[in-house]
């Protein structure tokens, strides 16, 4: 019974640390005047620059890392999690972030979305991600860094509103993500929130 309180304890202290060192968001440039009167908001997602882990492996050298480990644990698995993988970065993460930054956009009632003709455009450009763990009891949430640039949907080269969200937390509460794919679409449903709730505040 010690050992399982001791277990807990820790559990409870790495819990804190964890959401002490959760996402800041900062406004690199720009403003939020463009957003009076609009409804929708345009969004796409570019990957080009992103990094993974301390690291910082390029997205090949992290798909040649977890397709080595999965092999390793279950030779012949890599394909299935390749495919998983370019579903998501194609699809699901932006999914996630305009699904759940329009149902938290309360005051602004904004509709984020990857298919609209919009006079604004949100680039999302992930630029640091760290997939996390699970291992049961104990695990490590993703993190993931996002630039997040508004521009003219007619004129790109013209970026209204420049915003870094840093290491945003990918997880659900105390339960914990096993996928590491979905890990890391919490981190960008974070992202999608916390840009929601900034908007609000600033309008």
């Amino acid at each position: 019974m010690k050992a399982i309180k001791t277990l807990l304890a820790g559990f409870m202290l790495f819990a804190v640390v964890t959401a002490v060192q959760a996402q800041k968001m900062k406004v690199l440039s720009g403003d939020f005047g463009f957003l009076e009167g609009q409804e929708q908001v345009n969004v796409t997602m570019d990957f080009s620059k992103v990094t993974f882990y301390n690291e910082n492996l390029s997205e090949q050298e992290y798909i040649d890392r977890r397709v080595k480990e999965i092999d390793e644990k279950e030779p012949g698995e890599s394909a299935n999690w390749v495919q998983d993988w370019k579903s998501f970065r194609n699809e699901r993460f932006l999914d996630k972030f305009t699904t759940i930054a329009s149902e938290n956009s309360k005051k602004a009632q904004l509709e984020f979305s990857s298919d609209v003709d919009a006079p604004f455009t949100l680039i999302v450009k992930p630029t640091w991600i760290y997939p996390g763990w699970f291992g049961g009891v104990m695990k490590q949430p993703a993190k993931v860094s996002i630039q997040l640039d508004f521009v003219e949907t007619a004129n790109p080269s013209n970026v209204v509103l420049s915003i870094q969200s840093e290491k945003a937390l990918g997880d659900i509460a105390f339960v914990g993500v096993p996928n590491t794919n979905d890990r890391i679409a919490e981190g960008f449903a974070k992202t999608g929130k916390s840009l929601a709730q900034l908007i609000d505040k600033k309008r």
